[in-house]
């Protein structure tokens, strides 16, 4: 079952899928890249997120970010919910729904949030709700989806901090810091390469940033960038015919060979290895 909504100011579209054989795959066109909040309510299974395999618990959630592709080894047992920027944006909604931006910018790597029985029969319930408002039709639609997608969002990020953040707690502050600073890559990447950028962005030095996401943990400022640019890469090279210079100007290289020599020392592969391999 796959249902459906358009929101016709926005064009932002929300779909709710349950028993259904599906996947995700990177694209090129802004306007169809979803974010996904997937739940498994059956069997640990296998996800495979841009060809590399994990384990997706027994009642767990795990938030997928909109570039990512992303395939289940028993779909019809998984519960998603799917939406793109014009029908919620977490940056526009970030205070409203306490760091949301965690969720798919907290740089922790895949969230997989467990589910206690309490938040089981919690999620059990969203999703009859959720179903009765997909099948209720009049003008307060749209917002009804989005209070519903909103507390989704909040249940989550709530979960999502107690079982990531609780093991060396972060100082709210701290942690809005690093939180900015990847909303701000995600933004900005194809054109600031540099941490000086985004440490301007946050009053920050760049040592500063450097010092704090060393004692949580996290991947370092640079290597945020340059995993981003290095993602979009992948996903220009797998979704489009772009020559090699052509993607080397869209992400703000001015010189292909300084590109190439970047993408190598990254991945330890040159592009035309990597299309190969694709």
């Amino acid at each position: 079952m796959k249902l459906s909504h358009i929101d016709r100011r926005t064009n932002g579209v929300i779909h709710f899928l349950q028993d259904e054989i599906f996947s995700g795959q990177r694209t090129e066109l802004a306007a169809e890249r979803l974010f996904t909040i997937a739940l498994n309510s059956g069997p640990d299974q296998e996800v495979c997120i841009d060809s590399i395999p994990y384990i997706f618990a027994s009642w767990s959630l795990l938030p997928l970010f909109s570039n990512q592709s992303f395939t289940f080894e028993n779909p019809r047992q998984v519960t998603a919910w799917q939406y793109n920027r014009d029908f919620y944006c977490i940056v526009d909604h970030d205070d409203e729904v306490s760091c949301a931006g965690f969720l798919f910018f907290g740089s922790y790597g895949h969230l997989f949030i467990k589910l206690n029985e309490s938040n089981q029969e919690k999620l059990n319930i969203l999703r009859k709700v959720f179903l009765e408002e997909f099948e209720t039709t009049g003008s307060t639609q749209s917002e009804m989806l989005k209070m519903l997608l909103k507390r989704l969002i909040i249940i989550a990020t709530r979960l999502a901090k107690e079982q990531y953040v609780n093991e060396q707690p972060v100082e709210s502050d701290k942690f809005d810091i690093v939180r900015k600073y990847n909303l701000l890559v995600d933004r900005n990447f194809k054109k600031h390469h540099q941490v000086q950028f985004y440490a301007n962005e946050l009053n920050k030095s760049p040592k500063t940033l450097s010092n704090l996401f060393a004692r949580y943990h996290h991947k370092l400022p640079l290597q945020i960038i340059h995993d981003r640019i290095i993602d979009e890469t992948k996903r220009l090279i797998y979704y489009t015919d772009k020559s090699a210079k052509e993607i080397a100007y869209e992400l703000g290289f001015e010189d292909a060979a300084h590109f190439s020599r970047f993408f190598k020392n990254v991945t330890g592969q040159n592009i035309s290895e990597y299309k190969k391999e694709g």
